[in-house]
């Protein structure tokens, strides 16, 4: 291991290579910022640019900009509630309730120290764990990813608050509706497109995030008719862009980074599940780990819940190339183009890669550490100016959303349809606003439902329609497990309040 660490250390130091790393971190992070593009549209245009340099340099440029966008993308999920990437739609509970309280500037830095840290500890993990964990994610089966879903849902219970939680489960129940629509995956057959070809592919993930959240965000405030800048107006620019953390605030993090680091590490690294799910498994472990005081600050503007999924999602970065390097199988969408394009090179990514080529291997991991420090020198001192946005008034901000909504769903399928149904999601979805139903439980239901059915079908195939595959494995057994004891947990709490009031 030491002779590749040398041999990566060797390719990925060289000036070439360390100003690719520049290059990508610098774009990934102005592609993360913008609504609608993400990472994988950022990397599909760079293919035909890293065709003139060697493998490893064509690699570490698109990762450059995978983790870049990702640290980029946690920006507009702060200060405009719309999520520049997927990954980053969990920052926006807490990251956009903290910048509306004049706050953007700390918000801003504990994602920025948050998303190093995560993306640093992942690399560690990276370099120490890669050959054996390739044999981990080997092991998981249909019936331990289903196990696994459903250890995600019950993280609904850190979305819903006190007297809330029928909402939240009616939420679940609209996002599981979502997920349906289109072409089943295993008979082909669609469903519930209503005879309209545009729907047979489903719903768009990123549409629905822009509907819910971004679009959503502006018409409330017009319905509303308030102005989440006025505060931040009253407040010194110099304030606004105060990037300071005091030492409260730096306990909590040092608390919350090791284990959001490690659980979006091992999310990334099973293949197919990705930063989204592991920023929102993050989100909802933090949530019941945390004291009962601190989980009242949940969506609320909580350090917690903002450093967590910033930790998660540049940590799952890391682990999603784990399945890729060594196993041939993309751990994400993102890495599925990188796969493509490391095949466009002749290299055939598996467990044999980091022997026949180690520079690639090993240089890979040891960019991501370059492009941390990179990305936190390129961030830190640019937050007071970021910031700013937040103090334009309603009247340029909401067109601006708006603008940028539907101009990021048009150009990822330059199909009017899509446009007409994220206007049609954001209206529903801001009358149920204005009725306090909460959005992260149908985000969340959507990224799983489609994960779930799919692997809970495959599980029935295999054991002819019989439900001992929940029991047959002790893996699965582990998860589900965890999870009764989650569930279990929560009624107990439950039942103490009651008793105690």
């Amino acid at each position: 291991m030491i002779e590749g660490i040398l041999i990566g250390l060797t390719t990925a130091l060289t000036f070439q290579n360390i100003f690719m790393v520049m290059i990508g971190c610098f774009f990934g992070t102005i592609i993360g910022m913008l609504p609608g593009l993400g990472p994988m549209t950022a990397i599909a245009l760079m293919i035909p640019i890293t065709y003139g340099f060697d493998p490893a340099t064509g690699l570490i440029l698109m990762a450059g900009v995978y983790y870049g966008a990702v640290f980029g993308g946690s920006t507009s999920s702060i200060l405009l509630n719309a999520p520049g990437v997927p990954g980053t739609v969990a920052t926006s509970f807490d990251g956009y309730p903290m910048a509306q309280q004049g706050k953007a500037g700390k918000a801003l830095a504990i994602a920025a120290w948050s998303s190093f840290a995560g993306g640093t500890l992942s690399a560690i993990y990276l370099l120490f764990m890669a050959p054996s964990l390739s044999k981990v994610s080997l092991s998981f089966r249909s019936p331990d990813y289903f196990a696994l879903m459903i250890l995600g849902l019950t993280a609904i219970a850190a979305f819903s608050s006190k007297g809330q939680f029928l909402k939240a489960m009616i939420m679940v129940v609209l996002g599981l509706m979502l997920a349906s629509v289109g072409q089943d995956s295993l008979s082909d057959i669609t469903r519930f497109t209503f005879n309209n070809m545009n729907l047979t592919d489903g719903i768009s993930f990123v549409l629905v995030v822009m509907a819910t959240f971004a679009m959503s965000e502006a018409l409330t405030i017009i319905l509303r008719k308030n102005d989440p800048t006025s505060a931040a107006r009253q407040v010194s620019l110099t304030e606004l862009g105060s990037i300071k953390i005091d030492k409260g605030e730096r306990r909590k993090m040092y608390k919350t980074i090791p284990r959001s680091s490690l659980i979006g590490f091992l999310i990334g690294v099973l293949p197919g599940a990705g930063a989204t799910i592991a920023s929102f498994l993050a989100y909802g472990m933090e949530r019941n780990l945390v004291k009962d005081e601190e989980k009242d600050k949940f969506g609320k503007g909580s350090v917690n819940g903002l450093s967590a999924p910033e930790t998660a999602n540049n940590a799952a970065c890391s682990g999603s190339f784990v399945p890729m390097l060594t196993l041939g199988i993309p751990g994400s969408g993102t890495t599925a183009v990188m796969l493509g394009a490391l095949l466009g090179f002749g290299i055939q990514p598996g467990p044999r890669l980091y022997m026949t080529n180690p520079e690639i291997f090993w240089s890979v991991i040891m960019s991501m550490y370059i492009g941390m420090v990179v990305l936190l020198i390129l961030n830190l001192p640019l937050i007071p100016y970021i910031a700013r946005i937040l103090a334009v008034p309603k009247n340029y901000l909401i067109p601006l959303i708006l603008f940028f909504s539907i101009t990021g769903i048009y150009v990822m399928s330059f199909n009017n349809f899509d446009i007409y149904l994220m206007i049609g999601i954001a209206i529903v979805a801001t009358f149920l606003r204005l009725y306090d139903f909460p959005m992260p439980p149908l985000i969340l239901a959507f990224v799983l439902g489609g994960l779930m059915e799919e692997n809970l079908r495959r599980s029935l195939l295999l054991s002819n329609g019989s439900w001992s595959f929940l029991w047959d494995r002790p893996l699965t057994i582990s998860i589900l497990a965890t999870t009764l004891l989650i569930v279990f947990w929560h009624i107990y709490k439950t039942t103490l309040n009651r008793n105690i009031k």
